[in-house]
């Protein structure tokens, strides 16, 4: 039987025996899972921050045996706490011309 309720590599240490790891397993955030085990099915959001950039958003939702994903690139947007302590997607605060003026000062 699958584990759907893993949200983090620590956590799937401990509920799955033989997982082996490499990289960052943690490198995409959980933004907001559900799941039924005595249902067998589970959806999922993640996402990896490009600093400054925007975000790549990993769907997944699993039925019994059958996984659809899907990836796509977010711009303008980084990884925030939420209201129930969670994450979400918020919008980066937009460049200004100061914000490029220590790139300009001589060594």
């Amino acid at each position: 039987m699958k584990t759907l309720h893993n949200s983090d590599v620590s956590g799937a240490h401990e509920n799955v025996g033989d997982l082996s790891v490499f990289g960052n397993g943690d490198m995409f955030q959980l933004l907001c899972k559900a799941s039924s085990k005595k249902e067998g099915w589970m959806k999922s959001t993640k996402a990896m921050e490009v600093a400054g950039v925007g975000c790549v958003v990993q769907v997944t939702t699993q039925q019994g045996d059958n996984i659809a994903e899907a990836l796509t690139f977010v711009p303008g947007v980084q990884i925030v706490e939420d209201v129930n302590k969670g994450r979400k997607l918020a919008g980066i605060k937009p460049y200004s011309d100061t914000d490029f003026e220590a790139l300009d000062a001589p060594l």
